[in-house]
């Protein structure tokens, strides 16, 4: 059962409408929105999916009169709180952000320059996470702390400029934006992979399947992710079979070879080559994934 609650403030001034799921992470949650308050450059309809919310959470976001959000008395993961969110948004670009993340200044404003610059909605743009241990190519490693509690929040932003990145190819990850017609015309985020696990580059292909080739990390729009907080707590579905058994080849075949992700940014993406090996083993993955169910 997922009930809901939009504040009667109207977000007509709002740019982004940023959904943030959560689940029982109030002092990261905090963190988040705090951050967004404070470095944002433009104001923002923000959106919370409450998956239980017995930590405190749902008290704390009742309190808050700029937040708007969903509530689910179970843990849904992240593929329904996602679409349960979009009934809320109010704005013509939905930010997908994790409540693990910490904006840095002007974030906003790098995401906002870049899609004045395009000649149409069909674009992926995701933001560059500063994370204690990278997790990929698309991330910078700089360790600030990993829990508010030992957050040096000082130092992260004295120094979060500083580091030297070249915008990437790739975008999949939050935290990511999309105009919110594309969402709609690709349905939101897919529920076959709750509560989440490969739900990200799922997002993507059906992304690409909609014609989408602009997919581009921008390295000036920064945020600290402390991490994983909320995926070591779960039942991880069996996402990577069901990615194959979906779109008849893996997650990695997809993001190398028609995303690139991680590589230099060189513009609009191309119909990728793939080798005879890559092709073989997708077959073989296909024939394995076909023995597993989600």
């Amino acid at each position: 059962m997922i009930s809901s609650s939009a504040r009667t403030v109207s977000r007509s001034t709002c740019l982004f409408s940023i959904l943030i799921p959560t689940w029982n992470n109030l002092p990261y949650l905090q963190c988040c929105i705090r951050s967004i308050r404070k470095h944002s450059a433009f104001p923002h309809q923000i959106i919370v999916h409450i998956n239980e919310g017995t930590d405190g959470t749902l008290d704390w976001i009742k309190a808050q009169p700029d937040v708007d959000y969903t509530y689910s008395r179970q843990n849904i993961g992240v593929c329904f709180a996602l679409n349960a969110a979009r009934a809320l948004v109010q704005t013509d670009y939905i930010v997908y952000l994790n409540d693990d993340m910490y904006v840095c200044p002007g974030w906003d404003r790098v995401l906002w320059e870049e899609i004045q610059q395009l000649p149409d909605k069909h674009f992926f743009l995701s933001a560059t996470a500063i994370e204690p241990m990278a997790s990929s190519a698309c991330a910078i490693q700089a360790d600030f702390g990993s829990d508010p509690d030992h957050f040096r929040e000082d130092a992260l932003l004295h120094r979060f400029q500083q580091f030297e990145k070249a915008d990437w190819a790739g975008a999949t990850w939050p935290p990511n934006i999309v105009h919110r017609e594309v969402w709609d015309l690709v349905g939101g985020y897919s529920i076959e992979f709750s509560p989440g696990m490969y739900s990200d580059p799922d997002f993507s292909m059906k992304l690409w399947q909609a014609g989408v080739r602009y997919f581009k990390g921008l390295s000036a729009s920064r945020v600290y992710h402390f991490g994983s907080k909320s995926t070591g707590r779960i039942r991880k579905n069996k996402g990577y079979y069901t990615f194959i058994r979906k779109w008849g080849m893996t997650s990695s075949t997809f993001t190398r070879y028609y995303l690139h992700r991680g590589e230099p940014f060189t513009g609009t993406l191309r119909l990728p080559h793939i080798p005879l090996g890559i092709r073989w083993k997708n077959t073989w993955k296909k024939l394995v994934a076909a023995c597993y169910t989600s």
